[in-house]
């Protein structure tokens, strides 16, 4: 009994003293700007040297933000009209409310961001995240929960051709590499002829047969169908190559309808990955709920950034999905080696012919490749260092736009 009456006494008594406390605290600040005292003050994109920036998908320029202090943040992604519309909402704000700022970005406007917008938020998101890294010291994968692997297991795309379709096969997973990946194509001049489905199913076959004797006893191989296929192909087509044993077989049919894959799931046995057409976990949430497929391609910055990216990888995480995004810039390359390294499951990355390498415009370490695989830095943020020297500086913004936002008594979102 007296025991009891001392712990409740003590507990009052811890309570009373965080009441005072609570009482002499600053008051809560709705715009949530002063957790850090630093403000951003200017955003910055540039065209990368030689950069022809016709597209709006896979987009890379680069992105700066800049702190009233002098720490700056570098991003990839977006296009300058898109990044202009949305850097103005950062202007005066902590960098290291990068949460706040994502929703502001993405619900600021009403209407939920397209995917191209989405790819503009993604640029600003990382450079946020490289500005957090930098003000606590840390690499960025310790921001996420730490690493959970010594490495990410690389496959590669557009392998350099080696006479043969074996002999790339093997001369890639020699290199290291988990896995040889092809998409659909059953030639190398394949842009310039017809597509026939019926022939092109016989002749991927033979080309999947001749991939797989080369990796043979060394490593993996992958396909992506590139949406190329009709039901009745990519159904026949998976069916031909699963006793080839592929590690996943990508985008089977087109990418607009994903309810259709709850039928091709019942028909096909092979290892499904799906995800790089799509942005933010909205896109995921019934691939994912449904058990879809087996391996996410989402990746930077089409989700919106590190800030969403982290929750698509926690709802694969709840299915045992592996993770292993589509083929990127380079700086948001380096972002997604942070990402998979803090990731529970399975996790591989693409990477093309050119992406073994920082650009001549990123400090010569930033992205450590070695025998097939990705070593995650531990240097503060994301690792790297920009040289605008020899890019072209298309906007640069610094000043501030107020945008309609409703907020709860709490100081949280809604929709306004």
């Amino acid at each position: 009994m007296q025991r009891r009456h001392f712990l409740k006494s003590a507990m009052l008594g811890a309570g009373a003293a965080m009441a005072g406390q609570a009482a002499r605290a600053k008051p809560f600040a709705p715009d949530l700007a002063d957790h850090t005292g630093i403000k951003i003050k200017k955003v910055t994109f540039y065209n990368p040297p030689n950069y022809k920036p016709s597209r709006l998908a896979q987009a890379k320029g680069v992105v700066m933000v800049e702190c009233d202090n002098g720490l700056t943040g570098i991003g990839e992604g977006g296009t300058p009209d898109l990044v202009e519309n949305l850097a103005p909402w950062l202007i005066d704000q902590d960098p290291i409310n990068t949460e706040h700022i994502w929703q502001l970005m993405f619900r600021g406007l009403f209407y939920p961001g397209g995917r191209e917008l989405q790819h503009a938020m993604g640029a600003l998101d990382i450079a946020l995240w490289d500005i957090k890294g930098k003000l606590l010291n840390q690499p960025i994968y310790n921001l996420l929960g730490g690493m959970l692997r010594d490495y990410i297991y690389c496959y590669a795309t557009g392998y350099p051709w080696k006479g043969s379709w074996k002999d790339t096969a093997r001369a890639c997973v020699e290199e290291g590499y988990k896995a040889y990946r092809i998409h659909a194509r059953s030639r190398r001049d394949e842009l310039s002829v017809p597509w026939d489905a019926d022939e092109e199913v016989r002749r991927i076959y033979q080309t999947c047969v001749e991939i797989e004797e080369g990796v043979r006893g060394v490593g993996e191989w992958a396909i992506d169908f590139h949406t190329r296929f009709d039901n009745p192909h990519a159904i026949r087509l998976a069916d031909l190559i699963e006793p080839l044993e592929p590690i996943f077989v990508e985008d089977l049919i087109r990418s607009e309808n994903q309810n259709v894959y709850k039928y091709l799931r019942q028909q096909v046995k092979v290892p499904i990955a799906l995800g790089e057409h799509f942005g933010v976990r909205w896109d995921f949430n019934r691939l994912v709920e449904e058990d879809l497929m087996d391996h996410c391609r989402a990746t930077l910055p089409n989700t919106g950034g590190i800030t969403e990216f982290k929750k698509i990888m926690s709802m694969c995480e709840t299915h045992y999905l592996g993770v292993i995004p589509h083929f990127t810039g380079p700086i948001a390359t380096i972002a997604l080696t942070h990402c998979l390294a803090s990731y529970t499951g399975f996790a591989m990355m693409e990477l093309t012919n050119s992406g073994r390498r920082p650009p001549s415009y990123l400090n010569s370490d930033a992205l450590d490749f070695r025998d097939g695989k990705l070593y995650p830095r531990s240097a503060p943020g994301l690792g790297i260092e920009f040289d605008s020297t020899d890019c072209e500086k298309m906007i640069e913004i610094t000043e501030g736009r107020s945008v309609q936002v409703l907020k709860r008594p709490d100081g949280s979102y809604t929709n306004w």
